[in-house]
Parts: C-alpha cells; sequence; structure tokens
C-alpha cells in the first residue's frame, strides 16, 4: 500500500510538473505576446510623434512662405503707383492743370488698388462719431452740426474687413 502511494504520489508529482511546465509555456508565450504589442504600440507612437513634428515644421514654413507671398503681392500691385509718380515727378511742372490731373489721377489708382486689395476707407464730414472708429482730437460747438457729428476730417481712417487698420483723425461737434 505504501508503494501504491508513493506511485499516486509520482504520478500526482508528474502531472503537476507537466502542469506547471505547461503554465509556464503558456505564460512565456502572453508574455512574448504582449512584448510584441508593446513594441508595436512604441513604435506607432513614435511614427505618430514623427508625423506631428514634420506637420508642425511644415506648417510653420507655410505661415512664413504665406507672409512673404502676401507682402510681395501687396508691393507688386504697388508698383505702378509709383511708376506714375515718378513720370509726374520727370514732366515739367509749369502746367499746374495738368500735375494736379495727373496727381489725381495717381490718387485713383491707388484708392483702386486699397479697393483691390479689400481695404476702405471711411470717416466722411457728417458722419456720426464712433470712438470705435474714430479717433477725436478736437471738439468744437457748432449749432450747424448735430450731436456727436464729425465736423471735420484730418485724416481717413482705412479697415481691412471688420478690422480697422487706422482710425479717422477727426473733430467732433456739440
Amino acid at each position: 500500500m505504501a508503494k501504491k502511494k508513493q506511485n499516486e504520489a509520482a504520478e500526482n508529482e508528474e502531472i503537476l510538473e507537466t502542469a506547471a511546465e505547461e503554465a509556464a509555456d503558456e505564460a512565456t508565450a502572453k508574455i512574448e505576446e504582449l512584448e510584441k504589442e508593446l513594441a508595436a504600440s512604441k513604435e506607432a507612437h513614435i511614427r505618430t510623434l514623427a508625423e506631428y513634428d514634420n506637420y508642425r515644421k511644415r506648417t510653420v514654413k507655410e505661415k512664413e512662405a504665406s507672409y512673404g507671398d502676401a507682402k510681395a503681392s501687396t508691393i507688386t500691385e504697388l508698383l505702378p503707383v509709383l511708376d506714375n509718380f515718378d513720370r509726374a515727378l520727370s514732366v515739367d511742372s509749369s502746367d499746374f492743370d495738368s500735375y494736379k490731373k495727373g496727381v489725381e489721377m495717381i490718387y485713383q489708382n491707388f484708392t483702386e488698388i486699397l479697393k483691390k486689395l479689400g481695404a476702405e476707407a471711411f470717416g466722411e464730414k457728417g458722419e456720426q462719431f464712433d470712438p470705435n472708429f474714430h479717433n477725436g482730437v478736437m471738439h468744437v460747438e457748432d449749432d450747424s452740426f448735430g450731436e456727436n457729428e464729425i465736423a471735420e476730417v484730418f485724416s481717413k481712417g482705412y479697415k481691412l474687413g471688420d478690422r480697422v487698420l487706422r482710425p479717422a483723425m477727426v473733430k467732433v461737434a456739440n
């Protein structure tokens, strides 16, 4: 009977060793699988970081390029006005009327370029004073003007869309 128990104990020990080896093999396989998944995740994360870094660098370059392109485009639009000033200065100025007409044409050309670029002038005599658009530098009491009405414009204001580029400098009545 003791031999029987020893045989059973040996068999149980073999079964336990086999089960332990199988469990260890399964655990090792699972660990290897998880290590592969972790390595793949790390690689994907590193790729994502590299892609983001490349995107950031590319957008910075594009932004810088667009600023330069906008400046070049604006200057190109203004060159005809400069050419007209050169022509006006090279003409004999003894004929004041033709000189004045030339300057008026240059002014007209310049305002057309501003409109083309989206800039709009504002601040006319008779408009209502608005501190968001006008810079009141003088005040006058005059019954011929209404309350907070612009009596005189020293320099026009300009805006691009809703953005004020320069407020109009005005004299405000009453």
